[in-house]
C-alpha cells in the first residue's frame, strides 16, 4: 500500500484534545515508573481539582507546576498518575488537597470545556490535561472490584488498577461515540440538544452499544433520533473527549428518507438545513442566531468538510 505524502493534514490533528505528544511507555512500565518519576528534577505536575485544572495567569502563565511549585496546593501523590513523558520531562496528573474555590490571583482553575475553547493553554497541554482528566476520573469510578468488590490498588503508575483479592486486573477504558452528519442532495440534518446554547444546532451523535460495528450504530442512532434512515457511512476523523473518557468517532452518512420524525426526550428541535443556511450559521451571520459548534469541536469539521465542498 502506498501513502501519499503529500496530502493534507489529517482532519483529526485539526480538532481540540489531539495534539497529546507524550510517550506513554505503557509497554516498559512497572511499579518504580512512578516514584522514579517523582525523583526527576524536571519532572513537571498538571494539578486537578474535581473536574478542573489550575493555571497560573500574568506574565508567568503556566498550566504545569514543579514540585517545589506544586507544595502550596497540597498534592495528593498516593493517586498521582504518570501520564508519559516529554523532552523535557515527565508529565504527571495529581488531585489537590485544598479547596479551589480559595485560590487567589495569579492562580485559577479551569474546567476542561472553557480550556478547550480558549487559549488560556497550548493545544499540546490541553491534550495532556484531558488526557489526565479521563484516566483520573477512570482511577475514581474502580476504586472497587467489579467481580468480587474488595478495594482495588493502582498499578504501573495509575494505568492499571489490581485486585489483591481475586488477584483481577483492570484496565482503562474509553468509550466510543459515533457523531455523525447525514446529508441528502443539498441539505444536512442537525439536531438541537436540550441542554444546548440558545441557538445551537449541531450534528447527531451517540454510544457505539456492545456488539455493534461504527455504521451500524451511526444508523441505529440516527433512526432512533430523527427517524431518518441511513445508507452509507463514510469516516471522517476522530477526537479524544474527556466527558469523561470518550472517543468521539466522525462521519459523513448517506440519508434516505426525508421526513423527521424527532425523538423529544432526546431532542428539543431536529430540522433539515441547506448548504446556504449552514455558511450563514458558521460565520455568526444566521437571521435567526442560529450557530454550529466552535472550531475546535470535531462537530464543526465535519459539518465545515460537507459545507465546503
Amino acid at each position: 500500500m502506498d501513502f501519499d505524502q503529500t496530502l493534507p493534514p489529517e482532519p483529526s490533528s485539526l480538532v481540540g484534545f489531539s495534539q497529546n505528544r507524550l510517550i506513554r511507555d505503557a509497554e516498559n512500565r512497572d511499579e518504580q515508573s512512578l516514584p522514579n518519576a517523582l525523583k526527576d528534577p524536571n519532572t513537571r505536575l498538571y494539578l486537578y481539582a474535581g473536574g478542573k485544572v489550575i493555571t497560573r495567569t500574568g506574565s508567568n502563565s503556566a498550566c504545569h507546576f514543579s514540585q517545589e511549585e506544586a507544595e502550596i496546593f497540597k498534592p495528593k501523590y498516593e493517586n498521582a498518575i504518570l501520564l508519559g513523558f516529554t523532552d523535557d520531562g515527565p508529565r504527571i496528573a495529581v488531585g489537590v488537597g485544598i479547596d479551589a474555590d480559595t485560590l487567589e490571583e495569579p492562580f485559577q482553575v479551569i474546567d476542561f470545556r472553557t480550556m478547550l475553547y480558549s487559549d488560556v493553554v497550548s493545544d499540546e497541554d490541553a491534550s495532556a490535561i484531558g488526557h489526565g482528566g479521563s484516566i483520573s476520573y477512570w482511577n475514581r469510578m474502580n476504586r472497587f472490584c467489579g467481580k468480587c468488590g474488595h478495594a482495588s490498588e493502582t498499578k504501573i503508575g495509575g494505568y492499571r488498577r489490581d485486585c489483591p483479592n481475586c488477584e483481577s486486573k483492570i484496565f482503562p477504558r474509553t468509550d466510543p461515540v459515533v457523531i455523525m452528519l447525514t446529508v441528502k442532495d443539498d441539505k444536512c440534518l442537525l439536531g438541537r440538544s436540550h441542554h444546548f446554547q440558545p441557538g445551537w444546532f449541531s450534528t447527531l451523535a451517540g454510544f457505539v452499544e456492545p456488539g455493534e460495528t461504527i455504521e451500524a450504530a451511526v444508523r441505529r442512532e440516527t433512526f432512533e433520533e430523527s427517524g431518518i434512515k441511513v445508507g452509507q457511512v463514510h469516516y471522517f476523523a476522530s477526537q479524544p473527549w474527556p466527558f469523561p473518557h470518550s472517543l468521539m468517532i466522525g462521519v459523513h452518512a448517506e440519508a434516505l428518507s426525508d421526513e423527521i420524525h424527532m425523538d423529544e426526550s432526546e431532542l428539543e428541535d431536529c430540522r433539515w438545513f441547506s448548504r446556504e443556511e449552514v455558511h450563514l450559521m458558521r460565520t455568526d451571520k444566521h437571521p435567526d442566531g442560529l450557530k454550529c459548534p466552535p472550531s475546535k469541536a470535531i462537530a464543526s469539521s465535519i459539518i465545515g468538510k460537507w459545507a465546503d465542498g
